[in-house]
């Protein structure tokens, strides 16, 4: 598998899992759905794979654009800069001890491509810094410039960490059933497991602290409910999904969407799991998604059942 399918199959594999509170095949917002994120996927593969050729900043700016030319959103903006500096780990050389070298040795140059990477995508929530802001020209390397970000983004906080967060979402990863068989609960578990341990900062800066932290508080009341057999109550899932999705989707634990990106590549680059393939993700999706349509389709207006 090339480095450029590797990209694309993780980004399908996390947007397809349905995983509490964000998009998936049988579940959208008002202005995103699941085939933006797989066409997101698609445009960022080969702009990431050439990350070596073309430098760490470079390859963020190019895959930003491909985004916005392919969905006119900023989709994966985090899912890029987390991936860009995996992808740019030489072949042969593991993830955690490459990444060190890859983020000590980012320019100002970088730093430069991905503010107008930023600029570019316009995300929402950004805020103002005293220092080093994207409206201005850097004057520090990339990795010193993510420092002033990382108290308020668990992403800006990943190149000042060397990638810890992901390195042991890996882990745990890897403590789960057979992934091969179960990929979507492992993921699904996994990314409860993580807002229960790191609160989603997408969150904390949409709807502040409190709700932040209100999201690991019910995370963790999940992950202690697991049955014996290592599924969560059906009923309880759906409970914590439709808390994340009130006040029109602000809960969306999108930061932690993204690291589960990263941790799946992380695990398919250093060879920790075996995967799917990607067409059997995409007939996963398919059946999702006819499996939504039929339900909608049987629901009546007071939200009960037509089918006996």
């Amino acid at each position: 598998m090339t480095l450029a399918e590797q990209i694309e199959l993780v980004c399908l594999m996390e947007a397809t899992a349905r995983k509490p509170g964000n998009v998936h095949p049988a579940a959208a917002f008002s202005d995103l759905r699941y085939d933006d994120f797989v066409r997101a996927a698609k445009a960022i593969a080969k702009p990431l794979a050439a990350v070596r050729e073309v430098g760490l900043g470079r390859a963020i700016f190019n895959a930003v654009k491909a985004t916005r030319a392919a969905t006119g959103t900023n989709v994966n903006l985090g899912i890029v800069f987390l991936l860009a500096p995996l992808a740019a780990v030489p072949d042969g050389v593991p993830l955690e001890q490459g990444i060190r070298h890859v983020l000590s040795g980012t320019t100002v140059e970088d730093a430069e491509q991905v503010y107008a990477a930023i600029r570019l995508a316009q995300p929402g929530g950004m805020g103002e810094t005293s220092s080093q802001d994207v409206r201005e020209r850097p004057t520090v390397t990339l990795r010193d410039a993510m420092a002033f970000a990382a108290d308020r983004d668990r992403i800006a906080e990943q190149y000042i960490t060397d990638f810890d967060l992901v390195f042991k979402a890996r882990a745990k990863l890897e403590e789960l059933p057979v992934f091969l068989e179960h990929w979507e609960t492992a993921i699904v578990t996994l990314h409860v497991w993580m807002i229960s341990n790191w609160t989603d900062t997408l969150i904390g800066r949409k709807c502040g602290k409190e709700i932040a932290e209100q999201a690991s508080v019910r995370a963790g009341e999940l992950i202690d409910s697991v049955r014996m057999d290592g599924h969560f109550m059906p009923e309880q899932v759906v409970d914590f999904d439709n808390w994340l999705r009130a006040d029109g989707h602000r809960r969306n634990p999108g930061t932690t969407a993204d690291l589960i990106a990263a941790t799946l590549f992380a695990s398919l680059r250093d060879n920790w799991i075996e995967m799917p393939t990607r067409e059997e993700i995409c007939r996963f999706a398919a059946r999702l998604r006819r499996n939504s349509i039929k339900r909608n389709k049987n629901q009546r207006p007071d939200g009960k059942s037509t089918s006996r």
